[in-house]
């Protein structure tokens, strides 16, 4: 398991915790490694690795909420997290077209919406999202981005979005990836708000 507390140590306010993918894998380590989280006194987020190919996005946002990717009350849990990205041996885009995308990740959101009360924040990187939805603007007005860009600057956001939160890194101080937020500590905890 991570040392969390350690990671609160060297600065870190807030992680993110794989929870589910498609509709048929459970990380087995997720509730402790969620608690451990919560125990450090880090703001905490699962994330659910999205597979269009698998199963409806509503599909997904249900197998995700019924195994643990729920939202509490509680000030230290950030809203769930979709993750949208290509899998290795899976066709580009999972062979859909950015329309088809954009309302699978519609269907999604508004599925995690209606069972937790919070639009999901988006995990992707420019390039994934720019091939994969058309650059869509769908979501930036009510959907936080998670910008995944290994490099020492954010570079250019997709879809019309303010700087989120910035996975810059697989390494460095912290333990795991490396992630930033943009907007201060007052607005990373407004996102834990009922």
């Amino acid at each position: 398991m991570p040392d969390f507390a350690a990671a609160k140590a060297a600065g870190a306010t807030f992680a993110f915790v794989k929870d589910t993918a498609g509709v048929g894998y459970q990380n087995p380590n997720f509730l402790a490694q969620f608690r451990g989280a919560k125990a450090a006194g880090l703001l905490r987020g699962a994330y659910h690795y999205a597979r269009p190919d698998k199963s409806t996005g509503a599909q997904q946002a249900a197998y995700f909420h019924d195994h643990d990717g729920k939202w509490f009350s509680d000030g230290m849990t950030l809203p769930p997290t979709l993750d949208m990205e290509d899998t290795d041996n899976v066709p580009p885009c999972y062979g859909l077209a950015p329309a088809d995308m954009v309302a699978w990740i519609k269907d999604f959101s508004a599925e995690m919406a209606r069972r937790s009360g919070h639009t999901p924040i988006i995990y992707t990187s420019t390039r994934w999202w720019r091939a994969c939805t058309g650059d869509s603007p769908a979501f930036s007005r009510d959907h936080v981005l998670w910008l995944a860009r290994y490099n020492t600057t954010m570079g250019e956001l997709p879809g019309g979005w303010p700087a989120g939160f910035w996975q810059s890194g697989v390494t460095g101080p912290l333990p795991g990836n490396q992630d930033s937020f943009f907007g201060g500590i007052a607005r990373l905890r407004a996102l834990t708000a009922g």
